[in-house]
């Protein structure tokens, strides 16, 4: 309407803003961190007609770090914990949702997009609990969640976060995804894709993504470690014949076997 007309006069990125009008489209890119977040982005900005992010200094490449307007993951404890604070999560209902952070977004990040691209790619694994938010500001957008099996993941961030018990990584994915299942019934535009089915069918998954953004599917020259889980599934199962390890398991699946399995994913099977 005119408000969007106001505002795009006064925007110094108005005439290039990823908006309806001039036939760009956001995507968004979420899922917690070392649930392969990074691979799906770069696979899909692999596509002609995408941009994503990449050389641009900062941890992965993630949207996070280079805009101005809402605190990255790391000011809530970083990877394996940030869910865990109430005010990580942003909805609609953020004071932050106004046009002016939409411009200050589109500004920050614009430079890094090649903006003669139609779809323009931004990951960032906190995404996963901001879909609310993103689509307030940008109601076109399109949402990509990335999903890991929790054992993985949990071994995989406990590289970055020495002295958290396996424990409080698990309930960490329990909590980041309970809030992305009740938030995703008010996202309007959203594609899930599960890691191990994009490791063991790359191509195929990827083509169903492509699809989901209306492209016509390319062919992946990305290497995906086909057997990535396996080593983490070994150790869990290796620690749990352990007295103290079986201890551990045992309450893990006592006080968190029922969520996961809620979220689409089983412990016991890991």
């Amino acid at each position: 309407g005119s408000d969007t007309a106001r505002d795009d006069r006064e925007s110094p990125v108005s005439r290039d803003a990823p908006t309806q009008s001039t036939g760009r489209r956001l995507v968004f890119i979420g899922g917690l961190h070392r649930s392969g977040t990074t691979l799906v982005g770069r696979a899909l900005a692999e596509h002609p007609l995408v941009s994503g992010f990449e050389g641009t200094g900062v941890p992965a490449d993630e949207g996070q770090h280079l805009q101005s307007v809402y605190p990255p993951a790391k000011v809530y404890g970083g990877p394996g914990l940030f869910a865990f604070a109430a005010e990580a999560h942003l909805t609609e209902d953020s004071p932050l949702v106004s046009a002016e952070s939409r411009e200050r977004l589109l500004a920050d990040w614009s430079p890094h997009w090649d903006l003669g691209k139609p779809v323009l790619v931004e990951k960032s694994p906190p995404n996963l609990i901001r879909m609310r938010f993103l689509q307030a500001l940008f109601p076109d957008a399109s949402f990509v969640v990335v999903t890991r099996h929790p054992i993985p993941v949990a071994y995989a961030t406990a590289k970055w976060r020495r002295g958290e018990s396996l424990r409080t990584l698990v309930r960490h994915w329990v909590v980041a995804h309970e809030i992305y299942r009740d938030d995703r019934e008010r996202v309007g535009r959203i594609h899930e894709v599960r890691y191990e089915e994009l490791v063991r069918d790359p191509n195929a998954v990827l083509g169903r993504a492509y699809e989901f953004l209306g492209l016509e599917p390319v062919e992946t020259a990305l290497e995906v470690r086909r057997n990535a889980d396996e080593g983490y599934l070994r150790r869990w199962a290796e620690e749990g014949r352990t007295i103290r390890g079986r201890m551990a398991h045992a309450r893990i699946r006592r006080e968190l076997g029922a969520r996961v399995e809620a979220l689409g994913y089983d412990l016991d099977g890991a």
